[in-house]
């Protein structure tokens, strides 16, 4: 049964370890996350530390689902400290393990997401992916409206240099906006 939780604690390890090899698979199978190759262990090990590290700052907030208590996927969101920018957050890495995809897992993600930006009181959330992937429809299909593209804006797991596409979507109006 699938099961999405906002991670606030330190994972157990055998969760940790599932984070480790979903972020492993998910770059492993080409995924534009910010990797130019799969990453070792060690690496992805101290990227989930980071992350983690930035949750128990309050910098971000991270969300798992799992399925029958194995991981598989999981998405952050990325709060602005700035003063000028605390109603909108930053919708990062969105991941479902190769063996759990086209289950609607990513929209059950985004959805939990989304909900709990909204009540937090955050009015508009953005992300990028890479121009073409099938996330592209997930987001449009959520609503998610496309701003533009940057050429070059990221190099993929093959060594090329593509395209991403900007998003947003308004969760409610901010204060003084129409």
């Amino acid at each position: 049964m699938l099961k999405i939780s906002e991670l606030k604690t330190t994972p157990s390890l055998e969760l940790f370890s599932e984070l480790v090899e979903l972020v492993q698979d998910a770059v492993g199978g080409g995924a534009s996350i910010g990797w130019t190759q799969r990453p070792g262990t060690k690496e992805a090990r101290n990227y989930w530390t980071e992350v983690l590290e930035s949750v128990g700052r309050g910098e971000r907030l991270l969300f798992v689902a799992t399925d029958d208590h194995v991981c598989a996927g999981a998405v952050q969101l990325a709060l602005t400290s700035k003063p000028n920018g605390r109603h909108r957050g930053e919708v990062q890495k969105l991941m479902v393990h190769s063996q759990y995809r086209r289950r609607g897992i990513a929209q059950a993600l985004m959805e939990r997401l989304e909900n709990a930006a909204a009540a937090r009181g955050l009015t508009l959330l953005v992300l990028d992916t890479r121009a073409g992937d099938p996330a592209e429809a997930l987001y449009r299909r959520l609503g998610w409206q496309f701003a533009g593209s940057i050429p070059g804006y990221a190099q993929s797991t093959e060594g090329a240099y593509e395209s991403n596409a900007i998003y947003w979507r308004r969760l409610a109006p901010a204060a003084g906006e129409f």
